[in-house]
């Protein structure tokens, strides 16, 4: 345990419950464009800057920035509406923060979320007290599979190396930006958007079936 110096969490699907409302809001407001979004296109941006994801989705064209604008900020409300109000924490997540720090392991989280969604789901869940950072899609110019994330919850919380951090989430692109911050412990986890086939395709340490099972690696 004294290696371990930070644990970054991904959010939805690992450790705030997503019983498939974050798809919803995503298709709900690229409708309202007149775009119609097959699961596999939604899956495939998992774990993105929301924005990002969005622009993705959304044919190329001389309005394609306006109506990303557009179906972002549609997006922002539909999930406030579906998600974030009634958000409830993946079992055992509250417990493994609390087992972490007792032991003087910082706890982060990074999310493709925007600072005024995270805010919502924060105080829905009443963490602010449970997490020493957490850094949102908008805080870094490039969302995953790029490292900033991760690089920016060390730069807060004060660690040095990535040697002595471990990156836990549940899609393809969480496994993708732990390997290129080069974290001694990368962590996919099943509670959420991808397979335990489709995680272990990827660079990995470990595929646990949820954040609970965390304690029992250290």
């Amino acid at each position: 345990m004294n290696e371990l110096a930070l644990v970054v969490f991904d959010m939805a699907g690992t450790t705030v419950l997503d019983r498939g409302e974050v798809p919803a809001a995503f298709t709900a407001a690229l409708a309202a464009q007149g775009i119609e979004v097959t699961a596999e296109a939604l899956n495939a941006v998992r774990g993105a800057s929301k924005r990002q994801a969005i622009w993705s989705l959304i044919p190329e064209g001389p309005e394609r920035e306006a109506r990303t604008d557009a179906t972002y900020t549609a997006f922002k409300a539909e999930v406030a509406r579906r998600f974030c109000k009634d958000a409830q924490p993946v079992p055992g997540a509250a417990e493994t923060f609390a087992w972490l720090r007792s032991r003087g392991v910082k706890v982060a989280l990074n999310t493709g979320f925007d600072r005024d969604i995270t805010t919502l789901l924060i105080d829905a869940l009443q963490w602010n007290d449970k997490v020493d950072v957490v850094v949102c899609g908008d805080d870094v110019l490039q969302g995953r599979p790029a490292p900033q994330l991760i690089f920016r919850c060390m730069e807060a919380t004060g660690t040095l190396s990535v040697r002595r951090v471990a990156v836990v989430g549940d899609t393809v692109l969480d496994l993708q930006a732990g390997d290129n911050a080069g974290v001694r412990w990368n962590i996919g986890v099943i509670s959420g958007a991808h397979s335990r086939e489709k995680l272990e395709r990827e660079s990995h340490t470990h595929i646990l079936s949820s954040v609970a099972e965390l304690p029992s690696l250290f």
